[in-house]
């Protein structure tokens, strides 16, 4: 795929497909409404007030959720892979922001039970996962921003964003010795991902924020293309290494740690989606893969959350577990298939 008309039509037919998997998605659930109830419902209100709730206040919040988790993991891992010139480099490994985010929902649910019934009173509301969630990623964030104004060598931030992993990973560990079952209950089921829970007032904010993230990527696709010259030539190309490095870390920050606050831990999809894309389009123009990896991580994401659905059923399957069984594959056939990753 060489021409820019064939670029040009392979972007048409994912556009196309993304439509297509979002109308499907919609259509799908425990409950069959009619297509042309559905479509309808987006004009006017129907006159089974079930089915528009349904439509307008949980399946449309939930589509829309998708294409967010879907694009905005999937930009960052790229984003990752391309920084650190590692094809396995991933957001929630190397800047520990799944980590963060893990130690912050764990300490709001299990750590009540340890530190006492006034930190219980204080967590309880609808956005304390999420804001414990943020405040966890954040730390982290700022932990990774702080050491790489010091490290002149990226793959010593790689290393470092491990350790935090592997820190944080640590304290979950002692809060889960320590705490009920139903705690550690309540804190498995925030592992396993929802798309389905947010409100359009908590789209809206996650929405805000992802905005920003991907605003910054797009900022940074010189930077990002300059980069796969390696550092050295990309100094001497004068390009500024600490500050494409830093905006680059915060970009992916935005995306992954908001989105994980929101939704959970999404496994694979920042792993696998950019190497999906590079065997379809057969580039390493970030111009290119950048816009194409947006819109495949949509698509992907859809077809796993209208998988998880169960049409027909009353059962919904968790995502993360949904997006491994599908990501994973990806990822052995493409070590498989290519002894060397193209970047």
């Amino acid at each position: 795929m060489e021409t820019t008309k064939s670029y040009k039509i392979a972007f048409i037919l994912l556009a196309l497909a993304t439509l297509a998997c979002f109308f499907i998605n919609i259509s799908l659930g425990s409950i069959s409404i009619p297509n042309s109830e559905i479509f309808k419902s987006f004009f006017e209100p129907l006159e089974n007030n079930s089915w528009q709730h349904i439509i307008i206040d949980y399946r449309l919040p939930k589509a829309f959720t998708a294409i967010i988790v879907g694009s905005g993991l999937g930009v960052s891992g790229l984003m990752m892979q391309t920084l650190f010139r590692n094809p396995l480099a991933e957001y929630s490994f190397v800047l520990g922001i799944t980590s963060g985010a893990s130690l912050g929902v764990a300490l709001t649910i299990m750590g009540a039970s340890i530190f006492g019934g006034f930190l219980a009173t204080i967590l309880v509301s609808n956005w304390s996962t999420v804001i414990a969630a943020s405040f966890g990623s954040f730390l982290v964030l700022l932990a990774v921003v702080i050491v790489s104004t010091r490290v002149k060598d990226t793959m010593g931030i790689l290393i470092i964003g491990l350790m935090f992993g592997s820190i944080t990973s640590a304290v979950v560990s002692v809060l889960s010795y320590f705490s009920s079952a139903e705690e550690l209950q309540q804190y498995i089921f925030w592992g396993f991902g929802s798309l389905g829970n947010l409100t359009w007032e908590e789209l809206l904010v996650l929405f805000i924020i992802y905005i920003a993230g991907i605003l910054i990527s797009l900022s940074s696709i010189k930077s990002l293309n300059t980069l796969l010259l390696g550092e050295n030539y990309a100094k001497s190309l004068g390009l500024d290494i600490k500050k494409s490095r830093l905006l680059l870390i915060i970009s992916t920050s935005l995306l992954a740690g908001t989105i994980t606050a929101f939704v959970g831990p999404i496994a694979f999809i920042g792993l696998a989606i950019p190497h999906m894309t590079r065997q379809i389009f057969n580039t390493s123009n970030h111009k290119i893969l950048l816009p194409a990896v947006f819109l495949l991580g949509a698509i992907v994401m859809l077809i796993c959350d209208s998988i998880a659905q169960l049409p027909t059923s009353n059962y919904t399957l968790p995502i993360n577990a949904i997006t491994s069984l599908i990501g994973a594959p990806v990822v052995i056939w493409l070590l498989v298939r290519k002894r060397k990753m193209m970047f």
